[in-house]
């Protein structure tokens, strides 16, 4: 039907049926290149674009999360496998080597089984009537020594472990100051076997008083027992001696007042 028009419409007008003809043309090239070009939105395709999108956005700030996960447990295993700068080890070395010289310096029996069975048995037990005088004598100034020397370790290693309660009591604050600010578990550890090797040297010092206490109370008790048996020897040469007998008795060497 546009093709019928367009020929009745040239015929009426011959001398611009070239002009009319390129209109023509002209008129139709632009419809049909603009119906060629036209762009179609779709939409489904887009939506998931946008959530494709999404869950890569997602997956990359769970990443970064995950990232800052593990460096802040590496941070928390470098607090925790960092060491106590306070170190008390020395000072606790220090004093149990003083208490043990004290020990060490016991008078006339020393702190050794040997040499106990020893003394013991030529001293508190060997008492017979057999014996002198002067052996009786002999013994019993060397148990009373005996027992003099062990009160006096004992009150030496008394008075040692009393001055040892300042300087145990600084340690003890400067441990428990650092186990409170310690930065891991390390340190806290740490503190916590000084606190517990400070307090086994304490159980020492106190078992080496029991010790010193209990040897010259030992003494003592044994040089009471052996004074019984020195007693009964003394009886004893008391009573072989021979009976008195009266006589007269001259004074003034006159012989008839």
């Amino acid at each position: 039907m546009m093709e019928k028009s367009f020929h009745i419409w040239a015929k009426h007008f011959r001398s611009g049926r070239v002009v009319v003809s390129g209109f023509a043309l002209v008129s139709f090239a632009p419809l049909q290149a603009a119906h060629a070009q036209w762009a179609v939105y779709d939409a489904a395709n887009h939506v998931e674009n946008v959530l494709q999108a999404a869950r890569a956005l997602q997956q990359i700030d769970n990443q970064i999360s995950s990232l800052a996960n593990q460096a802040q447990m590496l941070v928390n295993q470098g607090r925790n496998l960092a060491t106590l700068p306070l170190s008390t080890l020395s000072t606790l070395q220090s004093t149990m080597a003083q208490t043990t010289a004290l020990l060490a310096q016991a008078q006339n029996i020393a702190y050794s089984v040997q040499s106990v069975e020893q003394q013991y048995q030529q001293a508190y037990t060997s008492i017979s009537s057999g014996m002198s005088d002067s052996a009786l004598f002999s013994q019993a100034q060397t148990r009373w020594q005996n027992s003099v020397g062990g009160f006096e370790d004992a009150l030496k290693l008394q008075a040692r472990v009393v001055g040892n309660i300042p300087s145990d009591s600084s340690a003890m604050t400067q441990l428990v100051s650092a186990s409170q600010t310690s930065t891991g578990a390390l340190q806290a550890a740490q503190a916590g076997n000084q606190l517990l090797a400070l307090q086994s040297r304490q159980l020492s010092d106190i078992q080496a008083e029991l010790a010193a206490n209990g040897r010259a109370t030992a003494l003592q008790q044994a040089r009471d027992a052996a004074t019984e048996a020195e007693s009964e020897a003394q009886y004893q040469h008391f009573s072989q001696h021979d009976a008195y007998v009266p006589g007269a008795v001259s004074m003034f060497g006159s012989s008839g007042n």
